[in-house]
């Protein structure tokens, strides 16, 4: 029996939800934290901050949402390539993870360089690098832990899944708007990059307990 065999017989014993699930959502709920908690600052942030300093008041704000648009643009075309590099290369699990490791990079990036124009943008490409290369993952990925004996359970999953999804992001556009003008941005952004961490260390945790799909093997006429 192979190691993935092993983990799945294990992990799905009688048809019993899979122990490795509280992992993924808890994990879900600290990206979307801290991703919702950095986005809806940073347009904010970038009309009164030194980033954009060089322009004239009045072109600000046009500006920020400039920069804020171009960074969803990259936040949702990053997928394509988190897609591909899970389903050709590494699979699922390691992808999530590198990619979530680019994703602190670049949040704590934010938080240090809050007057530094070239090493802000340098962390939100970072942060759509990582925010889209994990956006196709987390939830196939979840869905690889089930199989014929527990499939039933896989529905109140993911209804967890996706209310913990609207949890976090309700409470950090609730919450983050304030620790930006109580506490400045430094410890604005920090906040979402401390999420981050805690959200990829969660996920690191079930590692030994999960169901690993193997890559699909290389196809000369598909994509």
């Amino acid at each position: 029996m192979s190691d993935s065999e092993d983990l799945m017989s294990t992990a799905t014993q009688d048809g019993r939800m899979p122990r490795q699930i509280p992992y993924i959502i808890a994990n879900e709920a600290c990206e979307r934290f801290s991703f919702y908690g950095m986005r809806n600052i940073l347009t904010n942030f970038l009309i009164s901050s030194m980033i954009l300093a060089y322009l004239p008041e009045s072109e600000r704000a046009a500006m920020s949402k400039e920069v804020f648009h171009t960074f969803v643009i990259g936040v949702y075309f990053f997928p394509i390539l988190g897609g591909w590099i899970a389903d050709r290369v590494f699979g699922k699990y390691r992808t999530i993870f590198w990619f979530s490791i680019l994703y602190c990079v670049g949040q704590f990036s934010l938080a240090f360089f809050v007057d530094n124009r070239i090493g802000f943008y340098s962390g939100l490409l970072l942060i759509a690098l990582g925010s889209g290369g994990i956006k196709p993952l987390v939830a196939s990925f979840m869905g690889d832990q089930f199989d014929q004996s527990n499939k039933h359970k896989a529905k109140l999953v993911f209804d967890a899944f996706y209310w913990i999804i609207n949890f976090g992001s309700f409470f950090a556009s609730l919450f983050m708007p304030i620790f930006l003008r109580e506490y400045g941005p430094r410890v604005a952004f920090g906040i979402p990059g401390l999420l981050m961490v805690i959200a990829t260390v969660l996920f690191w945790m079930g590692r030994k307990k999960y169901v690993h799909v193997a890559p699909a093997p290389r196809d000369p006429d598909g994509f």
